[in-house]
């Protein structure tokens, strides 16, 4: 594999590492019962859902979009939750989705009714919020904070319930969604506290949907606990259980290629990139994390004595990508390759500055390059008015 001969900046999608990560999701699925489903949001890339589909039982969705996509481009089950669903959606909703997911008793009982007076034979489910917060680094993510919009409270589905308790009918499974890039001994916590709060009801139900934020294909991810934590819901209750990994399906299975266009010397030695992360790669300034570079270490690391701040060519003064060391003197042209690109980045990517967008590539599994994508003035100029 060789990155010399594509223009920058391009992301690339590694189809041996994606299929690595997709072994190891369909060894818990084979080892389990359970179903895993591809999270659009965090890997949309529809040129590898035939491969992606191979090896998972389908996809699931944040709303219409990704709804259709998933069903146009992987065709298996198809799955969607959103805080809210507009009427016209839902009406194509009700007929490509095998399950919805309401975030709210009154948007359930707004379109339960009428999607079962359509003929939908779309399984409905209502998320629930366990109230267990086991995020501690990214607070942004937490949808068990003090205030959340996502999912019931115990306090005030017993309050619906009293209200009026004949929307249960309409209701096959329950869902939860508290994780962010952890590892199993979290998603146990969380089980924990949502049979605490709801296992009462569980015994009712036929599927649970236990989300997303799960890395499984993270090299340290606990498997062995995932498998034990899904069979023995599976053994208790007897329903369907599903995931909802985005991250974990294309962990560390992209890149994105830049090349250095300047460098400006102001008390250290800052690298003008044709990558941005207000453009390319969001989540470095949302999150904020500091991505993977090949071929570099932390500005800490004393055994790289070469230090650069890595920038772009955007006018946002905080675009940073990061501080890096390196072995080397970093000159003008060289071509720099930022890994774990693939989930987060092309899904977020935007045109802001009128900063091109990055072609992307597909390498195979013998490393052979093909073009899946070029993005030229016109994606810029026609999405405005």
């Amino acid at each position: 594999m060789t990155f010399d001969s594509i223009p920058t900046p391009s992301y690339v999608i590694d189809e041996a590492k994606l299929i690595k990560n997709l072994e190891i999701l369909k060894d818990v699925e084979d080892s389990t019962g359970a179903h895993i489903l591809l999270a659009q949001k965090a890997f949309s890339n529809f040129c590898v859902y035939p491969l992606i589909g191979k090896y998972i039982s389908g996809t699931t969705a944040s709303g219409i979009y990704e709804a259709r996509l998933g069903f146009e481009e992987m065709g298996k089950e198809n799955h969607v939750f959103a805080p809210a669903y507009k009427e016209d959606d839902m009406k194509v909703l009700g007929t490509i989705c095998d399950h919805i997911i309401f975030n709210s008793v009154a948007q359930l009982k707004l379109h339960a009714p009428k999607l079962k007076a359509s003929g939908s034979k779309a399984s409905l489910g209502l998320r629930l919020n366990p109230e267990c917060s086991t995020q501690e680094d990214h607070a942004i993510y937490d949808p068990c904070s003090t205030g959340s919009r996502l999912g019931v409270t115990r306090a005030n589905l017993d309050k619906a319930l009293a209200e009026d308790p004949s929307f249960m009918e309409y209701i096959d499974g329950f869902h939860f969604h508290t994780l962010c890039e952890q590892n199993s001994d979290d998603l146990k916590t969380t089980v924990d506290a949502f049979i605490d709060k709801f296992g009462d009801l569980l015994p009712n139900i036929k599927w649970l949907n236990m989300g997303g934020g799960h890395h499984i294909t993270r090299p340290d991810y606990d498997i062995d606990l995932l498998k034990s934590i899904i069979c023995d819901l599976k053994a208790k209750y007897g329903f369907e259980i599903y995931l909802e990994p985005g991250e974990a399906v294309a962990l560390n299975a992209g890149y994105l290629v830049t090349e250095v266009m300047d460098i400006v010397d102001n008390s250290i030695k800052v690298l003008i990139l044709d990558a941005s992360a207000a453009c390319h790669m969001p989540d470095v300034l949302e999150m904020p994390y500091r991505p993977p570079l090949k071929d570099s270490s932390t500005w800490e690391d004393t055994t790289m004595p070469y230090k650069y701040r890595l920038s772009s060519l955007t006018c946002l003064a905080g675009d940073v990508i990061g501080d890096y060391s390196f072995d080397h003197e970093i000159k003008i042209g060289d071509r720099l390759i930022f890994e774990d690109m693939a989930i987060y980045s092309m899904v977020k990517n935007n045109t802001f500055n009128g900063i091109p967008l990055p072609s992307i590539y597909l390498c195979d599994v013998d490393g052979e390059l093909e073009l899946i994508k070029k993005y030229d003035y016109s994606d810029f100029k026609e999405r405005l008015s």
